[in-house]
């Protein structure tokens, strides 16, 4: 194993009826500082990169696959079960609800075993019949390995999104999948605490 870069918080999966799909990343602590950046899917499969400096976009672009990158502000806000987004040509206000079943079952699992790359590997073959799409280990770009240790998992209740001043639509399912990576997120809206480990293989 070579370098090894962690990322610890949140991602947000959000899905609307126009078929605009996001996945939003609030990380608190990782190895740029504290950070957001927002993934877009368009309807047409078009996948944009919105991130907050030329370091952070470089090494998200190096790792996941998107058609265009835009580096530009992107102010993220969550906190007292809301989630509040202002990024380029995406506008986002979401609830956050209720754990979900899958997340009253991670929070069961200690969480230094929850996120360790051994644990990852080892169930990552489950982690799609618990939540369609997703994996907790995979190649990334570059040659490097993921791992996604979820240890929490909330509903999104509701969402008022809109795309370059346009309403994209009711709250909606992820559906298809995003395809930045290896995993997307669970198809249903949702909230989850994670660390992401990627490592140069």
């Amino acid at each position: 194993m070579g370098r090894r870069w962690i990322f610890e918080g949140h991602i947000a999966g959000i899905g609307t009826a126009s078929g605009l799909r996001a996945v939003v990343g609030v990380w608190q602590h990782s190895p740029f500082g504290p950070f957001a950046d927002v993934m877009v899917q368009q309807k047409s499969g078009h996948r944009l990169l919105l991130a907050p400096s030329d370091e952070v976009a470089g090494f998200i672009s190096a790792t996941y696959s998107f058609d265009e990158v835009r580096v530009q502000d992107v102010s993220v806000v969550l906190a007292r079960r809301a989630l509040a987004v202002d990024a380029g040509p995406l506008h986002l206000r979401a609830r956050v609800g209720a754990r979900t079943l899958l997340g009253k079952g991670l929070r069961a699992v200690p969480r230094p075993l929850a996120v360790h790359p051994r644990w990852l590997s080892a169930v990552s073959p489950l982690a799609s019949f618990a939540a369609p799409g997703a994996r907790t280990f995979g190649t990334a770009g570059n040659g490097r390995l993921e791992y996604y240790g979820v240890s929490d998992l909330h509903h999104v209740t509701s969402a008022v999104v809109r795309w370059e001043g346009h309403d994209a639509g009711a709250l909606a399912d992820i559906k298809p999948p995003v395809t930045f990576g290896f995993s997307s997120v669970p198809p249903r809206p949702s909230l989850a605490r994670v660390r992401t480990t990627v490592v140069e293989s």
